[in-house]
This record gives structure tokens, sequence and C-alpha cells, in this order.
């Protein structure tokens, strides 16, 4: 069976994941042991410690069996997303997919590693196409944001946010230190300004203004100072929590493009 392998299960991956499954195309996503999106509503990665998750129409699963269980196919088959964790993208080697995309948002330039198919994609910064891939998608947001790009490199990572009812910057709550994230507010939650929403370590994350808690890293990982942990959302809608993002949307309408302006869908959907 012919299918379209993902690297990384956060929200930007995951939008992409679920444009292709609409389309009717079979993919298996790859993940760490401890992934660390922190929109894990509309993140594949969140059936890691979950066990599984929908998102939009699709529901992903994670896989304990060795890569070599024919649970996998069954999955794929009923139109389920295997979520394997692979950090050393073994399951490349094995399964050779024709597309493979890259989708862990490293955000650093990192050398092709993966031969074995016909066509690899790379998301975001960090990505040279006709050098570590074959094509990149912008994710930046802007009037390049979703395009397909042949020759050359992808913008630079801004670290900026979207603006937000006036808020861009405030919106990302950051690890203030090294150590373990331990949640003081569930998603979804609307906090307050100034209510602690996380504890890293010993010292607490507080809300900067009233919002909707969108996004919040798994509780119990140890993350890295500076490291995104959180997203506030200042519009008073639970729902943005399950809501696929306008970028992930586009970047999964680019990924489809480079895809088809190589093959013939029906040839991947097998």
């Amino acid at each position: 069976m012919s299918f379209v392998l993902v690297l990384g299960g956060g929200d930007l991956a995951s939008g992409v994941a679920l444009r292709l499954r609409e389309c009717g195309l079979p993919v298996i996503i790859t993940e760490l042991p401890a992934p660390l999106a922190v929109r894990r509503r509309v993140s594949f990665a969140t059936a890691v410690y979950a066990g599984s998750i929908r998102v939009g129409d699709c529901l992903a699963c994670r896989v304990d069996e060795p890569i070599d269980n024919p649970a996998i196919g069954r999955m794929i088959a009923e139109g389920t997303i295997p979520v394997l964790v692979d950090p050393a993208g073994v399951c490349v080697e094995f399964f050779r997919p024709k597309v493979l995309i890259d989708g862990r948002m490293l955000k650093r330039k990192l050398e092709r590693r993966f031969r074995p198919v016909d066509l690899l994609i790379g998301l975001g910064p960090g990505f040279v196409a006709g050098e570590n891939c074959d094509a990149l998608i912008e994710t930046n947001r802007g009037p390049s944001m979703g395009r397909v790009i042949w020759e050359g490199a992808a913008e630079p990572n801004t670290s900026i946010p979207q603006m937000v009812d006036g808020h861009a910057e405030a919106r990302i709550l950051r690890a203030p230190v090294d150590g373990p994230a331990r949640a003081l507010a569930n998603l979804g939650d609307r906090v307050v300004a100034g209510q602690a929403v996380v504890q890293v370590d010993n010292t607490f994350v507080s809300a900067p203004f009233t919002g909707i808690l969108r996004g919040l890293i798994h509780g119990g990982i140890t993350v890295r100072r500076g490291m995104r942990i959180g997203d506030l959302d200042p519009r008073n809608d639970p729902g943005l929590c399950v809501q696929v993002s306008d970028k992930s949307h586009a970047v999964g309408e680019g990924v489809l493009e480079a895809i088809r302006s190589k093959f013939d869908l029906a040839d991947l959907r097998g």
C-alpha cells in the first residue's frame, strides 16, 4: 500500500495530515516518546499520551506493536491514522513511502537523511529546496504562507506570533527556567490576568491577560527555559481549542499542491 509518512504530529503537521486524509490519502505519523505539542486538541501527537485523538472528522491512534504488525495496514484501510513512536525514523527505511513530510518544525537547518522516498517535503524554516528537501512549504504568516517552494530557502523563523485582539508575544507562555512542567489549569479554561497557569520546577507562569487557555504542554515534561509551553487567546471562546488554525489549513493546501504536481492522487490511494 502506498501512503504518506509525516514526521511530527504537532498542530501544523496535523493540519497537513488532516487535509491529506480528507483527500483519501493514507497517512502514518511518527512522534517522539514525549511529544512537545502545545495545541494538543488539534495535534495527532496527543495520541501518544491518550491512546487516541480525533481532530475534525479524523481519528488517530497510537500503535504500540512493532512496525511490521498488520494492524497498521488495517487502521489505514479504515481511515484511521496510526501514530508510531519512532524518534529515529526507522519506519522510513522499513515502509519506504513515496512521500515523506518533515513536519517536526525543528526550525534549524538539517542534513538530508531520508533517501528512499520520491518526494521529501519540508515545512518551514530550516529547509532549502534542492538541498535538504525536494520542496518546502512556507509557514510564516504573510502573503507567501502556504506557498510551495521548489528552489531556495524558507523565510527565517521570526518567532512572532499572530496578533489577536491587540496581543501578540504576550499570547505565548514560555518556560521561565529549565525543569519539569506541571499544569495548574486545563485546556479550554478561562483564566484571568495574574492567575498561575503552569509551574516549571519551582517557578510559576501566570496569565498576562484574561483569556482562554488554547494550548498547554502535557504535564510532566521537562522543558527548557524559553520554550513555548502554552497559548493564551483573548477571545472568550473555548471552541478555539479544537479549531484547526488558518495557518495549518494553508500549509496543508500547499503540501497537497506539491504532491499533486508529482503524483496522481489515485496512485497514492492504493
